[in-house]
């Protein structure tokens, strides 16, 4: 089934050919991401009016909305053009009156003439103590009651579509579903007691209270499993087809790694040895490791990397660590020589710098062999580097490599492993939406040795105190990053608060003892400045936020971040881990600028209490949402319409191993559970998953 099944052509065909959708009105609908029928399956109503009938207006708590039998009464017309027209009417209790606005007064007495019953339902409020219902919802005769719905679905609109419009929509899409066979597991059916995907999606349009809009709701929660199950077994092919190719079997006999750790001053942690196990054990396997390796800033991330490294020179192979800067990529050569000394590995660098005879040099060594474990930057991606026998690559900083890049990186060595780093916590649900395809080993527990930080919030008119503290540090010999805010308008304003504070500061502490470095520095000259604050020769280093990542000065121990409810909570963290890394006590300090809104004081407050990192990711992740938390433009996570990741992290877990025994079952699809996914695939728009089984 390669092709889109016929019985879903009419929910994929035109907007126009839905009953009241125009031409012009189906070029609106884009708006609310609505493409095709099917779309309007899944834009869900977000509220519902309740129009259950009551006796009388009187003793509500108006203003409400509310639906009642009234006799008409007398018709009031407006007195000028657009003015105010009023029918007076009686229900069992009590009297009010009926507001019309811009009305024409023939047709409302021809709708609603004095003496007739009428079923009226809309807001009332109360005006000078007399109760109104302005413009009614409805006001039809006793006998058409049923056409007043109990509970009125309301949905999300846009300009130029109106309540009306969307309920007629809806309806025609409904009408197109077809009976589909089930994909989801039958027990797991049973469990959570979800009802088929049609009766499923009616009653999602259809609710009968706000009960039935709750996430948790037994229909709503079908549709998202639906949506996220479709999104795994995607994710699960695109692993499979990884998975499938075939890796090189790289076991190594430990000699190295006995080396490196007998060296080492303290005993890898619990967290570290598992991550190592898993890693080696995957690289001794015949298919190709694709693995996600997860931990918290000073988790202790390179350690475990440097060892999978070694094992595959153990196995007489060469190993890569690219990284995404070239500070990066040098602090790197800096923190593993010792390492590769003692187990007695050839370790080089390679970015862009090197040029000529020094490259060609290099170059020639790694073809050969002699090389065995490189340092890089992503100039080793460059057509000319060819490895004799490149067996693993270590991709530092995920998101700043995009999937093609990782691909890249596994063709130049044919079937390399690959073992990707992040030091960016990433709530369980946002992992697998994200890394879906790749096995994950958590780091989470720090490494003996590392000194807690501490961290105090001060406004910013408390500035110079925070500067006098600075000067005292200084005279003691310690170090200091001051971040600047992150300017919205342009990299250009960044450059001038950085500019700015560093002539500031230069002018308290003096010449000297302050460097800068910001994003529009040549990269030299970047380089240099960071250079200068690593050797100590500047003590407080001013700069943008390009320090985020790995940058390490163990006698750093204050971390000022100036205007902090401007950045991300995830940020932050990010960047108050550059210190603490010494023997030094070290401490962060969060500037901000009053008044702090609410959400901006809690985000510092759950910094100032906490340094576990996923602890900070999961409250961001419920504080501002799924897309803003990795950016939205390079997240790679999916836009979920019913799904919601922030809080049914739990349905993404299941739906990820149900998606994986199912092909891990039946890996073409071909069984009759195999089918009905498919149709779930096409359903779900996930056309480049169909691809992937056809071309598996």
């Amino acid at each position: 089934m390669s092709q889109r099944p016929e019985a879903l052509f009419p929910l994929f065909a035109g907007l126009e050919t839905l009953e009241g959708v125009g031409p012009k009105t189906a070029q609106l609908f884009p708006h609310l991401g609505v493409q095709a029928p099917r779309d309007l399956l899944f834009t869900l109503p977000h509220s519902g009016i309740d129009r259950t009938r009551s006796e009388t207006v009187k003793d509500a708590v108006l203003p409400a909305t509310l639906t009642v039998a009234v006799t008409i009464g007398a018709h009031r017309r407006a007195r000028n053009k657009g003015g105010a027209y009023r029918i007076h009417v009686e229900d069992s209790e009590t009297s009010f009156q009926l507001t019309y606005f811009h009305a024409r007064g023939d047709y409302l007495e021809r709708q609603l003439p004095e003496g007739s019953r009428r079923i009226v339902s809309g807001r009332v409020e109360l005006f000078d103590g007399v109760p109104q219902m302005v413009h009614p919802d409805f006001a039809v005769p006793e006998s058409d009651e049923d056409t007043i719905p109990a509970f009125e679905p309301v949905y999300p609109l846009t300009g130029g579509i109106t309540q009306k419009l969307m309920y007629k929509a809806t309806r025609g899409a409904l009408s197109r579903v077809p009976t589909m066979d089930e994909w989801i597991d039958p027990s797991q059916k049973e469990q959570a007691g979800w009802p088929d995907f049609k009766t499923a999606i009616s009653i999602a349009h259809e609710p009968k209270s706000l009960g039935e809009l709750a996430a948790t709701a037994p229909a709503r929660e079908r549709l998202a499993y639906d949506e996220l199950f479709a999104h795994q077994i995607t994710l699960a092919l695109a692993r499979g087809r990884e998975r499938r190719k075939k890796g090189h079997i790289t076991k190594g006999d430990g000699r190295l790694q006995a080396r490196v750790l007998a060296s080492l001053p303290y005993k890898p942690t619990a967290a570290q040895n598992r991550a190592i196990t898993e890693i080696t054990a995957d690289m001794a396997g015949p298919l190709r490791m694709n693995r996600l390796l997860q931990g918290d800033v000073g988790a202790g991330k390179t350690l475990v990397a440097f060892m999978a490294l070694l094992a595959a020179v153990e196995a007489g192979g060469q190993g890569v660590l690219m990284a995404p800067t070239e500070i990066l990529a040098r602090q790197h050569l800096q923190a593993l020589r010792p390492l590769a000394e003692e187990a007695g590995v050839v370790l080089e660098i390679l970015t862009g710098r090197d040029k000529g005879a020094e490259r060609q040099a290099k170059l020639g060594a790694l073809a050969q062999g002699d090389i065995q474990v490189l340092v890089g930057t992503h100039a080793v991606f460059q057509a000319d580097v060819a490895f004799a026998e490149l067996r693993l690559a270590v991709v530092d900083e995920q998101h700043r490599f995009g999937v093609r890049q990782r691909l890249e990186l596994g063709q130049k060595g044919d079937r390399a492993d690959v073992l990707v780093m992040t030091a960016t916590p990433i709530p369980r649900s946002l992992a697998l939406a994200q890394y879906g395809d790749m096995d994950v080993s958590v780091l989470d527990e720090k490494p003996p040795g590392r000194q807690p930080i501490k961290t105090a919030l001060v406004s910013t008119d408390k500035l110079d105190q925070v500067v006098e503290r600075l000067r005292s540090a200084v005279a003691d010999g310690r170090q200091c990053y001051w971040v600047c805010p992150l300017v919205e308008e342009s990299e250009l304003s960044d450059l001038i608060a950085a500019e700015d504070r560093f002539k500031r500061l230069r002018a308290a502490l003096g010449e000297g003892v302050v460097g800068l470095v910001h994003g529009q520095m040549p990269p030299a000259e970047k380089d240099a400045a960071m250079l200068a604050f690593q050797t100590g020769k500047t003590q407080v280093l001013v700069a943008t936020t390009v320090i985020e990542v790995g940058v390490d000065v163990p006698n750093a121990t204050i971390m000022v971040i100036e205007r902090a409810e401007t950045f991300g909570l995830a940020q932050l963290h990010q960047l108050r881990g550059r210190v603490g890394r010494g023997q030094g006590a070290s401490t962060c300090l969060l500037i901000y600028q009053n008044p702090l809104s609410e959400t901006g004081q809690r985000r510092l407050e759950v910094l100032r209490e906490t340094e576990d990192g996923f602890v900070i990711a999961e409250t961001d992740l419920k504080m501002r949402g799924s897309g803003d938390l990795i950016g939205t433009a390079q997240s790679g996570v999916p836009r979920f319409r019913v799904a919601d990741l922030e809080r049914q992290a739990g349905l993404m877990a299941i739906a990820q191993s149900d998606a994986r025994k199912l092909l891990a079952d039946d890996p073409t699809l071909t069984s009759e559970r195999g089918q009905a996914a498919r149709v779930l695939l096409w359903l779900m728009r996930q056309d480049e998953a169909i691809r992937l089984i056809s071309v598996g």
